[in-house]
C-alpha cells in the first residue's frame, strides 16, 4: 500500500508545489513508483512535471464521479500524474453531497496498491479539496517561507488538521514543517523560526531539520517541465532536496565517497621521498 504525502499551506508562494516535484523526482530516483496528485485548479505541479492538463480527463472528472480515477492517470518521465485544470475551482460549489470529504479517499484505494507513494499538491486556499487531501493522506508536509504571513498561514491551518483528525482520519501525522527560502543570516529568519518552532509544539510535529535555500535554480526548473532533480542533477538545490528526502523516508543519508586520488597522491611523493 501507498504512502500518501499532502503538501500543504494555505499561504501561496511558500513552495508547496516546488516541494512535491523534487519529492517526486527523489523518491523515482530510488526506483520507487510515484503518482502525483495536482489538487490545485491552477495546474502548477501537473506542469511542472510534464503532463498535460486541458485534452484529457483530470482529477476534476473523478471528484465529478464521470470517469474512473484510471482513466485520468498520465505517465511522465518522471512519474505517474492525476492532472488539474481551472475547472476544478469549481468542486467547492458543485460538490454539496453527503460524504464529499471521502472522495479521493474511496478513489485512491482503487490505484494505490500500485504505487508506493503518492504526492498530493494543494490549493493555497482551505477548501473541499484541501480537506479531501488530508482525509486520504498518511503524512502532511508544511512548507514555509521566514515572513510572518507564511506563519499565519500554519496556525490557520491548525483547527482544519485537528478537525480532520478528530473526524475523518485518525491517523493523519504532520511529518513536519519545511524552512523553504532559508537564509540563516537574517534576524528576521531567525525569529520566524522560532514561532515556527511553537507552533510545531502545537501541532505535535517538528521542524524539519534539512532547510531549502533560495536558488535561481529553483525556480528555471519549472519552465522546463522538468524536477529541480533532473534540471540540475549536481546542484545545491538537488542535494538539498534529497537530504529532505531521506530525513522524511526515515533513510540514512548514503555517506560521500572517499576522494582516494589526493591520499595516492601522497602517497606517491611519500615513496619518492
Amino acid at each position: 500500500m501507498a504512502v500518501i504525502i499532502t503538501v500543504t499551506n494555505q499561504k501561496g508562494g511558500v513552495g508547496k508545489t516546488t516541494t512535491c516535484s523534487a519529492l517526486c523526482g527523489c523518491i523515482s530516483e530510488m526506483n520507487k513508483k510515484v503518482l502525483a496528485v495536482d489538487l490545485d485548479p491552477q495546474g502548477n505541479l501537473s506542469f511542472s512535471l510534464g503532463a498535460d492538463s486541458e485534452d484529457c480527463y483530470t482529477v476534476y472528472d473523478v471528484f465529478k464521479g464521470s470517469v474512473d480515477i484510471y482513466d485520468t492517470v498520465q505517465h511522465t518521465d518522471t512519474c505517474d500524474v492525476i492532472p488539474a485544470n481551472i475547472l476544478l475551482s469549481g468542486c467547492e460549489l458543485e460538490l454539496s453531497n453527503v460524504g464529499r470529504e471521502y472522495i479521493l479517499r474511496e478513489q485512491l484505494k482503487t490505484i494505490e496498491g500500485d504505487y508506493d507513494y503518492i504526492i498530493i499538491d494543494t490549493p493555497p486556499a482551505l477548501s473541499i479539496l484541501t480537506i479531501n487531501a488530508y482525509t486520504a493522506s498518511n503524512w502532511i508536509i508544511i512548507p514555509m517561507i521566514a515572513e510572518i504571513l507564511s506563519l499565519q498561514g500554519i496556525a490557520q491551518l491548525k483547527e482544519t488538521i485537528f478537525a480532520v483528525k478528530k473526524y475523518y482520519n485518525k491517523s493523519l501525522e504532520i511529518k513536519g514543517i519545511l524552512l523553504n527560502k532559508y537564509n540563516p543570516r537574517l534576524i528576521l529568519t531567525k525569529e520566524v523560526e522560532e514561532l515556527a518552532g511553537i507552533i510545531a509544539e502545537q501541532l505535535d510535529t517538528k521542524i524539519l531539520e534539512q532547510k531549502i535555500t533560495n536558488s535561481v535554480i529553483i525556480a528555471e526548473a519549472p519552465a522546463h517541465a522538468k524536477t529541480i532533480v533532473e534540471y540540475a542533477p549536481r546542484s545545491k538545490s538537488t542535494q538539498q532536496y534529497h537530504n529532505l528526502t531521506y530525513e522524511l523516508l526515515g533513510i540514512e543519508k548514503p555517506r560521500a565517497p572517499r576522494n582516494t586520488s589526493k591520499s595516492k597522491t601522497s602517497s606517491k611523493r611519500t615513496a619518492k621521498r
